[in-house]
């Protein structure tokens, strides 16, 4: 069997996924990677044959979309040029992990995929939303990737086509231990406002992953270290908790580990909302954005926050089968 896999580059949680998965899908037959995107820092260990700038998200310093630099970074006529050159009509599969010029040249050309993912759980009206819905945002959500088959990834199993997150095979079989200092991963917001705002809190110990630096930095109780895939999955086993935005892959980690979290959905990220919500519901602090009192907020949640009671029933191997019987209605 042929493969056609196509991963959204924008942020780090998709390559993780793909990472995960790829081993699975390699044992069903040759798989071929589209990456699209242009602001991930991870680095996806694996070759990739169509590479494209796709439409990807940029952030501003203070935990904001930066709409101007997204709308700079698109180029419809490329985008027009990539869906016609894309040859998944040479594919017996087409997996899309929320990739819209693959949907784009799947539609033109009339070849069945299937959406996987976390966007694809957002087909069911059953996924929790935030209070004030966007229209734009659902609008996004369902039409951005869109596909003949969807197998969503979600918190819970809120409906029949979603399934449980997938976790790294080193966070699925880690001893999750406490060694008294706390993750932060906030990647929208710039190392300049996380020394404002965590600067006053001394006395707790702080690991910053940031896209700034070069070099792991201690700056007293905070320590800024380069975003990686081996040193950040060896913090978030080892501490007591963890501060990150309200993407999917983190906090279901964390989930996992049962860890103590706190969650800042990106402004502007509808996705990031949504999230927010289903997480409120299993009893998962969660914040607008940092604010002048952050200390106050941080030190009441920390003293009183106990991690969330929850089991995630698949593994990494069990989705990708799972994944594969479904594509038996693509083919």
């Amino acid at each position: 069997m042929k493969i056609f896999y196509a991963i959204q580059a924008t942020g780090n949680g998709h390559i993780s996924r793909a990472m995960e998965l790829l081993p699975y899908l390699q044992q069903y037959g040759k798989v071929d990677i589209f990456l699209s995107g242009a602001n991930s820092s991870l680095r996806l260990d694996a070759p990739v044959k169509y590479r494209s700038r796709g439409l990807s998200l940029f952030y501003t310093c203070k935990g904001s979309l930066d709409y101007f630099s997204m709308v700079k970074n698109i180029s419809p006529l490329q985008i027009k040029k990539e869906v016609a050159a894309l040859p998944v009509e040479k594919y017996d599969l087409v997996i899309n992990d929320f990739e819209c010029i693959t949907s784009l040249a799947c539609r033109q050309k009339k070849v069945p995929s299937i959406h996987f993912g976390h966007q694809a759980s957002f087909m069911s009206a059953k996924t929790p939303r935030p209070r004030r819905q966007s229209r734009t945002g659902e609008w996004i959500l369902k039409k951005y990737a869109g596909a003949t088959q969807y197998m969503g990834l979600h918190f819970r199993q809120y409906d029949d086509f979603i399934l449980t997150p997938v976790i790294k095979s080193e966070i699925w079989n880690a001893r999750s231990r406490n060694d008294n200092y706390i993750t932060v991963y906030l990647p929208s917001y710039c190392d300049c406002e996380i020394r404002k705002f965590f600067g006053k809190l001394t006395a707790y110990r702080f690991q910053v992953f940031s896209r700034e630096v070069k070099v792991q930095t201690k700056q007293g109780h905070l320590t800024f270290i380069p975003v990686s895939k081996e040193r950040f999955n060896e913090s978030l086993i080892h501490c007591a908790a963890i501060v990150c935005g309200a993407g999917f892959e983190t906090p279901s980690e964390a989930l996992h580990l049962k860890k103590k979290i706190m969650v800042m959905p990106i402004k502007g990220q509808y996705e990031q909302q949504c999230n927010a919500a289903a997480l409120e519901q299993l009893g998962v602090r969660t914040l607008t954005r940092l604010t002048d009192d952050f200390n106050i907020i941080f030190e009441k949640w920390y003293a009183g926050a106990l991690p969330v009671d929850i089991s995630f029933e698949y593994n990494a191997g069990q989705i990708t089968a799972l994944m594969m019987q479904k594509a038996d209605a693509c083919l």
